[in-house]
């Protein structure tokens, strides 16, 4: 990457040669020869200089839009994309990809969190006994490559989700029974048992429409660097540090209101808030420092730029592992719960760009999220945590001592550890003493279904926007008991082994569940239970944030945790 620090220094020694070479030719100063050999080599090094400042400093190396079209906008990123095949993508990075380059059944409105179709024409229709799905698709969509898109091209499309065995397969492949072709434009999904929520994940990016003709179907058959699908941008170009995204001529909807989007990757969020601040890039998305942000919002108040912020989608938890010993005892747990300080945590480490919370549903989801563990234990409640302690047969000549984990490579995570363990030891004046520990996440990934770990502070960006996928991910086993826990299942994905037999029979409930007020009134069941056996004790709930430039328009996050590029336009 090019940075902006050289392109100053070359420009001021482009200055000095052609100062010195004035000088060189003053009267009576050095012989001729002497004068010309000083020439020669002045001249190669303004030579170079002059090159280097093209190269690393011209307006191409800072906008590469520079002698083009000045509608295009560019995008400046840190993120790693891995693929952008859609039955192997399961990164958000890729998914924003893919949500603009490709359609699918269904998607939201924008600025809410309401179902509209997109290849369907209509919201489906629901047998009574909620397994098959029937819904009518748009006519006169064409693919990138100029295929037809018609019912047998969105069966080939989720047959290859399903059968090609990538990351997000099994989101398909667990609960779809079949899929047919029921006319030229009506499409038939049958399902292997109820699922409420199914609708909503339809409308994840890479359950998208791809061209039957640039793909295959069969164990395996990926193209990372390639997409072929209908939405409003067609890939021009896939590189390790730039993408570039075409508009679509035959677009069937409304044409994006630029004329394309240069996505640039930088090698660290320092490099791209400084690409953001000289304005190499139009828009800065994600992935920027605590600090950065600060800074830029700061500055944004004063009209230097935009800034934009909304609560993620993203939660992070503490999970506890019901298998430890102390960790076992529901007062040891309670106490935990009552002394953890979200507002601290906000202050203190993220400086108000975090959202407390309080319940596995995040409060972006207002009908269904219940602040349970507000209601139950509050903030930093030292008079409960030390009479949950005290029935437990802890005190200060006696302390209970837990491990603490977390991911040695998200700078937060342990600025977040640090935190609870100071102010837990001092508020609880010793009777429970944290021991801070981390290790790399992939590690922890491996590790976590084994129980290595009693306390892991952990995150989780949904799949879909439904509570399913807040509540199903974090609590279903599905083998166990309650003596011995939970055995094969999520919970224990998650390295908290919790079992419940009630808990799971209400999240069977709820995904069966069609009437919306009755499959409310589930979930807040389902939260009560949570904060009365607190296997997970939630933490905060992220922001998302993007900065625009002045002359930028259409820059919105969307309830949906979506980035649009079509909306963005240049002034």
């Amino acid at each position: 990457m090019r940075k902006s620090r050289p392109r100053f220094i070359t420009r001021r020694l482009c200055g000095s040669v052609l100062s010195n070479i004035n000088t060189l030719f003053a009267p009576g100063r050095i012989s001729l020869w002497s004068r010309w050999r000083k020439v020669v080599q002045f001249l190669g090094l303004f030579s170079l200089c002059c090159f280097l400042a093209v190269s690393c400093g011209g307006p191409a190396a800072n906008n590469p839009n520079a002698g083009g079209d000045p509608n295009r906008i560019i995008i400046g990123t840190t993120a790693k994309i891995r693929t952008i095949d859609p039955a192997d993508s399961y990164e958000v990075q890729s998914g924003t990809l893919l949500y603009n380059m490709g359609d699918r059944l269904y998607t939201f409105e924008s600025g809410t969190l309401n179902l509209k179709p997109q290849l369907a024409t209509e919201l489906p229709t629901i047998s009574a006994d909620g397994i098959t799905y029937t819904m009518p698709l748009r006519e006169g969509v064409v693919f990138h490559d100029g295929t037809p898109f018609n019912a047998e091209a969105m069966v080939f499309s989720l047959r290859r989700f399903m059968e090609n065995g990538g990351n997000p397969s099994s989101l398909l492949a667990n609960i779809v029974e079949s899929v047919e072709a029921i006319g030229e434009y009506e499409l038939k999904i049958v399902l292997k048992q109820p699922f409420a929520a199914f609708t909503s994940l339809l409308t994840f990016p890479g359950i998208c429409a791809v061209s039957p003709a640039a793909y295959e179907i069969g164990e395996g058959k990926f193209q990372s660097d390639r997409f072929v699908g209908t939405g409003p941008y067609k890939l021009a170009n896939y590189g390790t540090d730039s993408i570039k995204l075409e508009v679509f001529e035959d677009y069937w909807g409304s044409p994006p209101a630029n004329k394309g989007i240069d996505l640039q990757r930088f090698s660290s969020p320092v490099n791209l808030y400084n690409a953001f601040r000289t304005k190499a890039v139009d828009v800065s998305l994600g992935s920027l420092g605590l600090e950065q942000i600060t800074s830029l919002e700061r500055e944004a108040k004063s009209n230097k730029w935009q800034a934009i912020s909304q609560g993620s989608a993203g939660i992070n938890v503490l999970s506890i592992n019901l298998r430890d010993t102390a960790l076992s005892n529901p007062d040891v747990r309670e106490a935990l719960a009552a002394i953890v300080d979200r507002n601290l945590l906000e202050s203190r480490v993220f400086r108000g760009q975090m959202e407390p919370l309080y319940s596995l549903i995040p409060i972006s989801l207002a009908e269904f999220s219940q602040p349970v563990f507000q209601t139950e234990y509050g903030d930093g409640n030292t008079a409960k945590a030390k009479e949950a302690l005290a029935r437990a047969g802890y005190s200060t000549a006696n302390p209970v001592k837990l491990e603490l984990w977390y991911r040695s490579n998200a700078t937060n995570d342990g600025l977040v550890a640090t935190t609870i363990k100071a102010s837990v030891e001092k508020e609880l004046e010793g009777a429970m003493v944290i021991e801070l520990n981390s290790v790399e996440a992939a590690t922890a990934y491996e590790n976590l279904d084994k129980g290595v770990y009693p306390l892991f502070i952990l995150d989780w960006s949904p799949d879909f926007l439904d509570p399913d996928n807040y509540i199903q991910p974090f609590l279903d086993c599905e083998k166990g008991s309650e003596e011995k826990g939970c055995e094969s299942g999520e919970s224990q994905l998650w390295g908290s082994f919790y079992y419940s037999d009630r808990v799971n029979q209400l999240i069977k409930q709820q995904r069966q569940e069609q009437d919306p007020q009755k499959r409310q009134q589930i979930f807040v069941e389902l939260q009560n239970i949570l904060a009365r056996d607190i296997p997970f004790i939630p933490l905060w709930q992220g922001k998302g944030y993007i900065f625009s430039q002045n002359n930028i328009q259409g820059t919105t996050l969307e309830p949906s945790q979506r980035f649009a590029f079509w909306p963005i336009s240049k002034n």
